[in-house]
Parts: structure tokens; sequence; C-alpha cells
């Protein structure tokens, strides 16, 4: 029997899938253990093997991969608990990496933010001034070698640095993408000085124009490098020793896996682990029904995501943007909010009711969890308007405290504003559907396209009861929640029906049209760097595949656009046509009529993706049939929509649901780790993979 096996560790919940070659699947939800996540992890593994009725050690004998989504460099950045770096950069620019480009104030701040200009503030510099090195050597923008690396100087700088603390080293120099001797020159140096140290190089992490970016994914690298090594050295030994015979894999924000073995070097890529397997997930299942652009919602106990798929494919971005610094690396544009279930409902000091950002996560949790927590929650609201079934909540392995529950939200909320509890809950409710719903409006439309060609894809524990709601108003077509073998798990299936996906990437800035033999060149020398890098992973593939792409932008613009690039060899007019590309490009995001072509194209990076497609893809099994009506299993009063107030709803338990049974709202279906809210005026129907598809007919009828 050969498995494969895919872990996701969230703020609140550690969700796990596994299936087999004969895809026979099995599921399991456990709260995460901050902040010793592996102990999470690993309980994990425990229930999937008794869900399977086979002990542990046979369980991971027989596993061939195992997909890990981890937490842990993304809250190394966001808790401060990095590695202490020392940075070495060229002579003349030590104060880059604080002078910020002029970003400092306004990235990733939205326009209300930036317009304030007296409460905007630069982010602390990533590393402090006294664990800067300026180095004496210097590459023109042709790679050629201007002045000569000062080896003395760089040895006695990582002296110093190591005397003054720093764990690890971060290393950019100018033009290093060009020409990358010094720096691995560098790297050389600091291993004959302190071999145990960990070295980033900026012509390894992120080959890419742009001195202040680059630094900043280096040195960001470097903080966490060292972090992921400590956390995923200790959880592969503790796998092996209870039989792990298999590879560990670690999910990375591009949309695939490498090895752990590999992860490290490459840190910065998986902070975004755990927001893109619901995304991968969503592409997998599209591909089955038919859907060619789905919009992927994932709400857990501490986030709601949105990413999007278009064509079949993620939507990825070159750059994100994290405690206002600019990380250069591809990764699937996923954007989140606070405002998961654990979302923390509280009144401002204006008396304005908010929901999130902060989160009562895993621990305490909820009020209702009964474990301490006291500040009212999203899922207290879904208790207390009757969503969620108290006895029933994952499977009724955890009783609620409905009491509790009103408690909180009487103390916090409804007293100081005057408010009943079930009104102050209907509108902790109403407030967490309006903020998703932005947020799903905002990504799809900046993107440039039109909700109504989405289907929306909504999952993770709380996404269901939510959906309806926050889904309802986007002119989608219509809603599909992920049950059957992966409900509230979905994330964690997409970790297992992962590929190893590894990027190169090497700007050369020059005016189009370029060479064709020039760009051949640069595409074939990524895609030799990939071949390698594959085969250092250790895995056998089916086969694998590679896409090119180039950013490119119209002259002396700042912002490129990520292009698509044929494969094979290309000819003067497929470079023709690649700006032809561009220009259709730049006018689906910005308009028609808003591109300058008298300005003239320039190609900036090239780009290539390699994706090594592993042996066992899971296959979601057909849902069972069910002979005559859905029945129910009871009915209470539930507040699916607020301006309708409490009234009975028809209550469904998933396991007596077969494929073809429909459902009229107001309505809720019990699942064993998730619920699912159906509004008056929604329908909705089990599809053949058992997921419940959600429609809006009195909509369709006013359209």
């Amino acid at each position: 029997m050969a498995y494969v096996i895919g872990i996701d560790t969230g703020g609140t919940f550690t969700d796990a899938f596994v299936a087999d070659q004969h895809n026979r699947l099995a599921a399991a939800k456990t709260p995460s253990t901050p902040p010793d996540f592996a102990t999470g992890f690993l309980t994990a593994i425990d229930e999937l093997a008794a869900e399977l009725g086979i002990s542990v050690r046979e369980l991971l004998a027989d596993t061939d991969y195992l997909v890990h989504g981890t937490t842990s460099t993304l809250n190394a950045l966001v808790t401060g608990d990095v590695a202490q770096v020392g940075f070495l950069t060229t002579r003349g620019h030590a104060d880059s990496i604080s002078i910020m480009n002029l970003e400092g104030r306004y990235a990733g701040l939205g326009s209300d933010d930036i317009q304030h200009m007296a409460r905007t503030a630069k982010p602390a510099s990533l590393v402090p001034r006294h664990r800067i090195r300026e180095i004496d050597e210097r590459v023109d923008y042709q790679g050629r070698v201007v002045v000569p690396l000062d080896e003395d100087g760089v040895r006695t700088a990582v002296r110093d640095l190591l005397a003054d603390g720093a764990e690890a080293i971060a290393v950019s120099f100018l033009w290093s993408f060009r020409n990358p001797a010094h720096e691995q020159r560098v790297r050389e140096i600091v291993q004959e000085e302190a071999p145990e140290v960990y070295v980033a190089l900026s012509s390894e992490v992120s080959p890419r124009i742009r001195e202040y970016p680059r630094n900043v994914t280096t040195i960001m690298n470097t903080q966490v490098g060292p972090r992921l090594g400590s956390y995923l050295r200790p959880l592969e030994a503790e796998l092996r020793a209870r039989g792990l015979t298999g590879a560990l894999l670690v999910m990375q924000g591009s949309g695939g896996c490498v090895t752990a073995a590999d992860a490290p070097a490459h840190a910065i890529t998986t902070i975004g682990s755990v927001l893109t397997g619901g995304v991968v997930g969503c592409t997998r299942m599209a591909a089955s029904l038919g859907h060619d652009k789905v919009i992927s919602t994932d709400m857990g106990g501490t986030t709601f995501l949105v990413g999007l798929v278009v064509d079949g494919k993620p939507v990825t971005t070159t750059s994100t943007i994290l405690n206002q610094y600019t990380i250069s690396t591809p990764m699937v544009d996923v954007h989140t909010i606070g405002a998961g279930g654990g979302a923390i409902a509280w009144v401002d000091p204006g008396g304005n009711l908010r929901v999130g950002p902060r989160s009562a996560g895993a621990r305490p949790g909820p009020a209702c969890y009964g474990e301490g927590g006291w500040e009212p929650t999203v899922t207290d609201a879904d208790l207390v308007l009757g969503i969620i079934n108290p006895d029933n909540f994952l499977g009724g392995r955890k009783k609620l405290d409905v009491q509790l529950s009103r408690d909180a939200i009487d103390k916090v909320v409804a007293t100081p504003l005057g408010m009943s509890v079930e009104d102050a809950a209907a509108a902790i409710y109403a407030i967490q559907n309006a903020q998703t719903a932005d947020l799903v409006r905002k990504v799809v439309v900046n993107s440039g396209q039109d909700p109504r060609d989405f289907t929306l894809y909504a999952f993770g524990g709380a996404g269901p009861m939510h959906c309806a709601s926050y889904s309802a108003d986007l002119g989608v077509k219509e809603v599909v929640v992920p049950l059957g073998s992966t409900a509230a798990v979905f994330s964690a299936y997409g970790l297992a029906a992962s590929d190893i996906v590894l990027t190169a990437e090497q700007s050369q800035p020059v005016a189009m049209p370029v060479a064709a033999d020039t760009a051949n060149e640069v595409f074939r020398g990524l895609e030799r760097e990939l071949e390698r890098r594959l085969a250092e992973q250790g895995l056998t593939f089916s086969a694998i595949s590679y896409e090119r792409e180039a950013d490119l932008r119209y002259t002396m613009q700042l912002a490129e656009v990520a292009t698509p690039v044929p494969g094979g060899e290309l000819t003067g007019e497929s470079v023709d046509q690649l700006g032809r590309d561009f220009e259709a490009s730049y006018e689906a995001l910005y308009g028609k009529g808003s591109g300058f072509p008298d300005a003239g194209l320039q190609l900036i990076t090239y780009r290539v993706r390699a994706t090594g497609i592993l042996q066992i893809q899971p296959e979601l099994p057909e849902h069972h049939t069910l002979p005559g009506e859905p029945a129910t299993s009871g009915e209470r009063e539930v507040l699916l929509d607020v301006r309708a107030g409490r009234q009975p709803a028809a209550i469904y338990d998933y396991r007596a649901l077969g494929a073809g049974h429909e459902i009229e709202g107001p309505a809720v279906v019990e699942a064993p780790t998730t619920t699912v809210a159906l509004p008056p005026g929604t329908q909705a129907t089990v599809d053949r993979l058992g997921n419940l598809v959600i429609r809006f007919p009195e909509r369709k009828e006013h359209s």
C-alpha cells in the first residue's frame, strides 16, 4: 500500500488528509498546539492512522511522501522570532535597507492610511546598523567586474558580525544577478570562518533587479532559514523514528512543494505555505468539475483567505508585501484578513462594533470552548444564532457552552452598545459577512476579472457557515462547498494533491524587441538550473513540465506585467507576439486604452517554473446515491438572514445525503467537521463528488 499525506497546520486547527493509490481516503482535524506546532502535527497523524484502522508505524512505513503546510516561517516574521542577521552589501549602500526606496511609508497600506501621513511610519529596519558591513567590490549592469572583491575585508567583516552576535549572514551586492561570482566567493569565506553559519545570497534567493526588495528578500530569507531548519530537522527525525520511509515535503507559496532538506535554503518561499494548499485543492477539483474560473475562499479559525484560479491555473504574483516590506519571490496570489471563526468582536473607543483582526486562536479559543477565553468571537455569535449545534462540534468530539458565548457577547458587545445579546450576535454575523465579501470583491475586480464569470469554492471549518451570505451579492454563478472526504480539511487535500514546483528567474533589462537568440539562451540556462534542482529533490516524477514567462513594461514605467512565453525555440515573430500579448494583458488589468505603445516596451525579467508531477495523484471518489427525498434530522430556530431574523430551519445530517439530493433554505447541513448554512432563498444540490452546490434562484429571476 502506498499513501500520500497532507497536513496543514493553521493557527487554530491542524487538518490532515491521506489517500492511497486505490483512492481510499481519510481525514482528521485536531486543535493546533502553539507554540509547539509539531505536537498537533503528530497528533493529526495518529488520528489518520486510527481512521484507517492501522497503526501509525504501518501508515508511515507505507507513505511515499508527506506534504506539510507550515506556519513556522510566517509566524517567525510576524512575531519577530527570527535569527539575528549580519548583512554584507556593496560599499556605499549600507543605508539602502533603512531608506527603503521610499516604500516604507506606504507599502501594503490602504489608500486611507496612505493619505494620513501623520499616522504612517516606516517599519523598523530589518537589520540594525551595527550588523551591516560594506564590502569593497563592484559589478556593473553588464556583469563586468569593475572593482575586485576585497577578500580580506570580507573575512574581517564576517568575524566582526559573528562576534557581534550574528547567527546568519545575508549577502546582497549590486548587479550580482548578472554576475554572482563575488557573492559566491563570500559564501566560501563564511564557510571557512564558521562552517555551521547559515548563508543566503541574493543571486540565488532573488536574482531580480531593484536593490531594495532584493535586499529585503535575502535578509528575510536569512532570518527564517535557520528557524525553519530547526523546526523541520527534529520533526523529520521524529517521523523517521515512528516509521516514515518516504519523503517529507514542505509546501511553498508558489503552489508546489520541495523536500524538507531543500526548504531552509529557500525559506522565504514557504511564507505562503499554509495559504496555498486550498488554492491547489480548488485547481484540482475545478479540473474534475469543469470549472475554469474559481474563487477560492478559506475561512478557518484565524484567517479568511482568497485566491483565484483562472483558466485552470492559480493566479500568481511576482512579489508580495509583509509588514510593509516588499518581498520579491513568485507566489500564488492569496489575500488574507483576520476574519476566521476565532476573530474577536470588540467595541472601539468611538463606539463602533469591530470584528477581528485579533483571533482567539487555538488557545484559549472562543469563549464557548470553556478553556479560559472571555472575548466573544464569530464562532460564539454563530452558536448563539443557532447555526452551530453545541453538541455536534467536530462531530460531537467537543461540546460547546452556549451560555459562555452569551455571557461574552453580553459583556463585551451587547451591554456597551445597549443591545440584546441576540441583536449583538446578529451584528457580529453581519459585519463578518460584509468584510469577507468586500475582500472577495476587491481581489476579483482588482485582477481585472468579473465575479459573474466565477464559481466560488468555500471551505475551512467556518467557511461553509458564512459562504452563502458573503457570496450572495457578488453575482457568482454558484457556490461549491467541498464536502465528501475533504470537509473542513480541503487545504490538506490540496497539499496531498500538490507537486514539486520550483522557480528560476533572471533580470536582464533590455528594450524590446529582444534578440530571439538572447532570450533562448537565458531561458535554456534557467531550465538547466531547474533540471539540476529537480534532480536534487531525490524523487521520482511521472512527468516534468516547464512554463516560461517574462516581466514586461512600458518604457520608464515602474511596474511590470508577467506575460506567458511559449516553450521551444523563440523566433523574431515569437518576440513580436510577446509584446502584443503584454499589451493585451495590460489592458485586461487596467482597462481598454490604458496602454501607451508609443513609449516602447522593455523586457525586465525572465522566469521559468518547473513542475515535477508526483506519482500519486489523489482522486476524489464518487459520492453515494440514496433513494427518495432527503430526510431531515430535526428543526431549530436559526438566524441565517439578519433582515428576516430567527426562523425555523430544517436540519440535515450530511451523512444521510446522497448525490442528487436537493435542499431548500432556510436549512442547516451538519457534517462531521463543519456546518453549512443555507439562508432563505437559496437552493443546494449534492453533486457527484458529495459537494454541496449552492445557487440563488431568486437573484437569477430578478437579473
